[in-house]
């Protein structure tokens, strides 16, 4: 049987670490930013890593 394809959104989204761990992008830094806090808008820039319970489906896709 072949290889299983990974779903390009996923890739796109999402990268392996080192120790395995699954790197994200945090949301909310697109537009409307004049009325959100420095420190909000400073913690949207900052990666993130996928939580536990969400890392199983997400491991799938990619």
């Amino acid at each position: 049987m072949p290889k299983m394809k990974s779903k390009s959104s996923a890739t796109k989204r999402f990268t392996l670490t080192g120790t395995g761990k699954i790197k994200r992008r945090r949301k909310g830094l697109r537009h409307i930013l004049e009325k959100r806090s420095p420190k909000s808008k400073r913690t949207a820039g900052k990666t993130d890593y996928v939580a536990k319970a969400d890392e199983r489906r997400i491991r799938k896709l990619l």
